[in-house]
């Protein structure tokens, strides 16, 4: 009698552990009954019926994902090598698994394609100094493809281009030539700030001509410090005509 009832206890155990599950909290169960959609159930214990009742688990968490390198010809006929990364996260389950065979595979090809098509329309300058704009409309663009799907993309971004060695060495050649231009400019600014500081130091030597001695002077006053061991200058007659005016004078 016990080897009778042996089996059938192994098989009502293997009936009770295939109707029991537990679902974690960021976990949903899309409950399949005869085929029939019941809906999505969890988190916690979740109870099947046994042979009826079919569950696919479906994940809530945010999902980063790795858009494979792309090659893209911009606007202006460059061609890059481009990836990126998406987040999303799947809201509502029943539709992840009813509306599309394989929501990430879907999802990565979606990006892809997507990824192609938006940078095919931008030109180089535009995708390497306004990322955050080209980001926004990837994000917008995926977003409403993948909203049938139950799914929301909530980031995209643009991790890296990678340019031909041509176009990197003429980007280099560019930035050089942009930096001489604005030292250039910078430097010409200087000379014509000075002059204009050396016209105004002209204005008030040519009202005191006093001025222009003590200059001169000033610049004996340097000369000497630094030491020589014999310093010769000329000093114009006129160094002392105001002195010699006011002798007169007196």
């Amino acid at each position: 009698m016990s080897s009778f009832f042996f089996p059938v206890i192994i098989i009502v155990f293997f009936i009770l552990a295939s109707a029991i599950k537990v679902l974690k909290e960021y976990e949903r169960g899309v409950i399949f009954r005869l085929g029939r959609l019941v809906g999505a159930k969890g988190p916690g214990l979740i109870i099947l019926i046994p042979i009826i009742d079919r569950m696919v688990k479906v994940s809530l968490r945010t999902i980063t994902m790795d858009v494979p390198p792309q090659d893209v010809i911009t606007k202006d006929n460059v061609s890059v090598k481009v990836n990126a990364v998406l987040y999303f996260r799947v809201l509502e389950p029943d539709k992840a698994v009813v509306e599309v065979e394989d929501y990430l595979f879907a999802t990565s090809q979606l990006a892809q394609t997507t990824l192609r098509s938006v940078l095919g329309q931008a030109e180089l300058d535009e995708l390497l100094s306004d990322r955050d704009k080209i980001n926004d409309e990837l994000q917008t663009i995926i977003d409403h493809n993948t909203d049938p799907w139950g799914i929301k993309v909530s980031l995209v971004e643009v991790k890296h281009v990678d340019l031909p060695q041509e176009m990197q060495r003429a980007m280099a050649k560019q930035a050089e030539a942009e930096r001489e231009r604005r030292a250039k400019v910078i430097h010409a600014q200087g000379e014509f700030e000075a002059s204009q500081k050396l016209k105004e130091a002209a204005e008030v030597i040519e009202h005191h001509p006093t001025a222009i001695q003590l200059r001169y002077l000033q610049t004996l006053t340097d000369i000497a410090s630094e030491n020589n061991s014999t310093t010769i200058f000329p000093i114009p007659i006129d160094l002392f005509s105001s002195f010699t005016d006011k002798i007169k004078g007196k």
